[in-house]
Parts: structure tokens; sequence; C-alpha cells
């Protein structure tokens, strides 16, 4: 009897505390919902004015609003990937077929890139659209050519750095960027798919070796380390992006965010969700972060309060939080939600979403690509489409995890 009655007791228990769990999970706001489905019906009309503009074999990048004119690459570029795979998120929330026709179409494009040993921007390419395109339509022939892509993503693993190499330009030796950190989701998907442990051990050696040398104290995040090939030693600390060699560059923070938020996901180690939480507060606790909560373009960019603002960095971190706060506890949790509600209501506004029609059919304006290169300045970009268009859609499958 004793037995069956503690055999009760811990059954109940157990009872109470999931259904505890299932209370305290984070619930979405109503009107938050509704006004997310009407970004994203207009999104899609959008995107099929962007898909009348863009010619066949190119993909879009910006969009210059003075000469009406818009901007492609070829599928070479680190951005090919965010076209198709925010089409493939849009037909995921509406089910128009045009949408995927154009999606597939443009994926095939991609294909060749699977082999290309040449960037470190595979995640981005091909996990972005192909991992989209495997999640929703289970085709067997694009788990193969992630395979390939995580294959020759590997290639440019030094085990001495522990890192895998960002350019191959001069001047640098062996730079790494904090932007690399989203490229390994490509790697965790292939130890899954795969059952090869390699991709998993190049993954995490390269997220240590970047949270030990890319962070400073406050948690703010160097843009570039260079490496010494012979030894793994730090030549410099440098930025190619942001204002100056110790500032913030917004979007690069944004990138820390996410990245170590989806490796405590895809590892489950509690480090690297520290790290996440870490990064999260710093950026929420920075004087210079808007009351709005859309960036500018850098944290300590010298003209702010007239500083750009970047909407590419708010999409990015907005993404981030949503998933941060399903693995923190609900208090914390819910101040990661509240802030990624301010970024997705205000840049629901028309400052920065526009008509449908209008922006060359992009979803989002006045964002910076690289200003010190006088390259996309206030201007539209698919990956802030892109990771508006996730965060939304993570948004609304709040509560149901």
């Amino acid at each position: 009897m004793y037995r069956i009655l503690t055999s009760i007791l811990v059954i109940c228990l157990l009872t109470n505390a999931a259904d505890a769990q299932k209370g305290n999970r984070l619930q979405p706001k109503p009107a938050l919902l509704r006004l997310i489905d009407g970004n994203l019906r207009q999104a899609v009309n959008q995107y099929k004015v962007l898909m009348g503009r863009v010619p066949p074999g190119r993909m879009p990048k910006t969009y210059n609003a003075n000469t009406d004119k818009l901007e492609t690459s070829d599928v070479a570029w680190w951005t090919s990937g965010f076209y198709p795979g925010t089409l493939l998120y849009l037909y995921e929330f509406s089910n128009d077929t045009a949408l995927l026709r154009e999606a597939q179409s443009r994926l095939k494009l991609l294909v060749q890139e699977q082999f290309d040993k040449g960037t470190h921007d595979l995640g981005f390419m091909m996990y972005c659209s192909y991992g989209n395109g495997l999640r929703l339509l289970s085709d067997p022939g694009y788990k193969d050519i992630l395979l390939n892509s995580a294959r020759s993503l590997s290639t440019r693993f030094n085990p001495t750095v522990g890192c895998i190499r960002s350019w191959d330009s001069k001047p640098w030796h062996y730079p790494v960027i904090i932007d690399n950190m989203m490229n390994l989701e490509l790697l965790f998907w292939a130890t899954h798919a795969s059952g090869d442990s390699s991709f998993y051990r190049i993954a995490v050696t390269h997220a240590n070796t970047t949270m030990r040398n890319h962070f400073r104290p406050d948690y703010s995040s160097f843009h570039v380390v260079d490496y010494d090939t012979a030894d793994g030693s730090i030549i410099a600390k440098k930025t190619a992006q942001g204002y100056s060699d110790s500032s913030a560059w917004a979007r690069g923070q944004s990138w820390g965010l996410y990245g170590y938020t989806m490796v405590y996901r895809s590892t489950h180690d509690p480090k690297y969700l520290a790290q996440a939480q870490h990064i999260a507060h710093f950026l929420l606790t920075l004087p210079t972060l808007p009351a709005d909560k859309i960036p500018y373009w850098d944290y300590n960019a010298p003209d702010i309060p007239r500083a750009l603002r970047d909407a590419s960095a708010a999409a990015v971190m907005a993404s981030a939080l949503i998933e941060l706060s399903h693995y923190v506890q609900p208090g914390e949790g819910r101040q990661y939600l509240d802030v990624a509600e301010q970024i997705i209501v205000n840049l629901s506004a028309n400052i920065y979403k526009p008509v449908v029609g209008s922006n060359g059919g992009f979803i989002l304006r006045h964002s910076v690509g690289n200003l010190p290169a006088h390259s996309e300045i206030d201007a539209p970009l698919t990956y802030a489409d892109y990771y508006f268009v996730e965060a939304m859609l993570r948004y609304k499958q709040l509560g149901g995890r």
C-alpha cells in the first residue's frame, strides 16, 4: 500500500509540475497577433511585387528608392539564400503556391553553392534556403545538398585556430567575424541528419573559441578577430563594418545573441545559455539602445541620437529574443519578449514598413549594410526581411511549445 501511495504521489507531483510548466509558458498578445497577420499578408503581396522585378538567374540584395533601381547579386554572394528563404516562410504562412514556385525556381540556382569552399556563409546561403525547403517540403534531394554544404563549410575549419575562417582576402591573416556564429546551425543540423560527430565538434569548438576571444568584459563583441595559424594566437581585434575597433557594431551584437541562443538549442549546454543571457543583458541595458528598441547602426556611433537606425539588427535581435525567452525563467523570458514585441510593433510602423507596391517590393526599409564602405546605407536588405518574417512566425508559435 505504501508503494502504491508513493507512486500515486510521484505521478501527481509530476503532473502538477508539468501543468505548472505549461501554465508558465509565455503567451502571445492577441492584438499583436492580429498586427502580425496583417504584416504577413502585406509581406506576401510585397514579395509578389519583388518577384516581378528580380531578373532570371539573379538574387535581390537591396533597392534604391531615388533611382527606382533594384540591386541584385549572383548566387555566390552571402545573402543569396535569404530571398528564397523568405519566400518559403511566407508560403508557410499563406499556402500561396506562387511563392512556392518562385522559391523552388530560385533554389535551383543555388544548387552549385553546395560545393563552394571559398565562403564561410554557407549557413546563411544554404540553410536559410534549403533548410526551410527541407522542413516544409521533405525533399530528400535537399538533405543531400545541405550535407554537401556542411562538408564544404567544414573545410574552412583550422584546428590550430579553433575556428572556421571567414575571409580569404588580404590584409587579414586568418580573420573570424562574429557573423560566423550564424553559420554553425548548418553544422548542428548536419550532425543530426548524418550522425557524423565531426560537424558537431567543429561547431562547438568554433563557438568556444569565439566566446573566449570575441567578447569584452561587458559582453559586447568585437567584429573581427585575426589569428596566427602557426599557433592560434591573436594578431588583432578589429572592425570592418562598425564605427571603430572598440565599438559595438549593432548587427554584430545581434548575430552574437542569435548565435549563442541557437548553439544552446543545439547542445543544451548551459554555458551557451549563460552567454546568450549575458549578451541580452548588455543589449537591453545599454544607454544607447533607443526607447523604441530599433538600434542605431553602431551603439557607439558618434552622432547619436542622429545616427542611422538599422532595422536588420532589430529584426535579428527580435527573433533571437523570442527564442531565448523559451529557455529561461518566465520572469526573465517575459522581459525578453517585451522587447521583441516592441521591436515588431515599431518595425510595423509606416516609417519602417512601407505600403504595398513601394520600396521595390522589400518588406522593411532603413537598414544599414556596411556604412564604412559606403554600401547599402539606409536601405532595404533581404536579411532584414528574412529575420523580421522569422520573428513574426516565431511569435505566432508562442504558447504552443
